[in-house]
């Protein structure tokens, strides 16, 4: 497909996503597994994940946090970055924003699963959303003025 270098990345950030979720279950489950039983009655019957909140320490959580993040804003990416590559402006700048959107969100996961001060962790999010919103506003001009 011409003009889809933009494609790139989206593939990266969804093979990211399943290694979060691949590092979520490799830390929660075995964390579970260490809670006392009578900490968790009922937990084989309708048990939801906020229910670890106040179990699992902080730091196992992040990563699921994290995994849930990565379900919110990068939809939108996706969204978009499949729309430029549609319109054939899924190269060159948008291409290059893409990536710059991925490396972001990738950092910003590796900082919130692993030491999750939210100064920076912030940081990482707000430049990531403004590289959206460059993409999202590229995504406008190209589909009402070609």
């Amino acid at each position: 497909m011409e003009h889809a270098e933009i494609l790139k990345p989206v593939a990266v950030l969804a093979g990211w996503t399943m290694l979060m979720w691949i590092w979520m279950y490799a830390t929660r489950i075995p964390a579970i597994n260490k809670l006392p039983k009578d900490a968790t009655p009922g937990a084989d019957v309708g048990w939801t994940g906020a229910k670890l909140e106040g179990l699992l320490p902080g730091s196992i959580q992040w990563k699921a946090h994290n995994y849930n993040h990565l379900h919110e804003a990068p939809t939108v990416f996706y969204a978009v970055a499949l729309l430029l590559a549609m319109i054939g402006q899924g190269d060159g700048l948008n291409a290059t924003i893409a990536w710059v959107y991925v490396i972001l969100r990738i950092a910003h996961s590796l900082w919130q699963s692993l030491v999750n001060k939210v100064a920076l962790r912030f940081l990482l999010f707000a430049l990531s959303s403004l590289a959206l919103m460059a993409l999202v506003l590229h995504a406008i001009l190209g589909v009402f003025h070609g």
